[in-house]
């Protein structure tokens, strides 16, 4: 899901905004910088966790799936791909049972991640092969 933020410029510089992200939830903040704009990173998902993603510098492509089975997904799931550009604060709403791959499209691109858990509270993490999905 799609949280549109906006940008506004005047006189004195540019602010990025988003007044529709709930911050409630969140535990832990980090960020991702690819070191190359042909590296994709992923395929990495949670069954609990959420994730927030938001652009901070450059451009993403961030591909979603939303994965049937966990222990022996389909490998022709359907694949969402977003755009995150650092223009507006977006953010990406990734929901529990999904899976990203991100790439930069950018180089020196930055990416704002934001999690609903601590690291190490639960056990969580599921990763496949990039060519694992078709």
């Amino acid at each position: 899901m799609i949280l549109k933020g906006n940008r506004h410029e005047d006189i004195r510089g540019i602010i990025t905004y988003n007044n529709e992200f709930d911050a409630t939830k969140i535990k832990r903040i980090y960020t991702i910088e690819n070191h190359s704009t042909e590296f994709v990173r992923g395929w990495q998902g949670h069954k609990i966790e959420q994730r927030w993603f938001a652009c901070m510098k450059g451009k993403f492509e961030i591909s979603v799936i939303v994965i049937d089975d966990f222990d022996n997904p389909s490998t022709n799931a359907k694949i969402n791909k977003y755009i995150l550009s650092s223009e507006a604060l977006t953010y990406l709403h990734i929901h529990a049972g999904c899976l990203t791959a991100i790439q930069s499209l950018e180089e020196e691109s930055k990416l704002l991640v934001l999690a609903d858990y601590e690291l190490g509270e639960i056990e969580d993490e599921y990763r496949f092969e990039l060519n694992y999905f078709k």
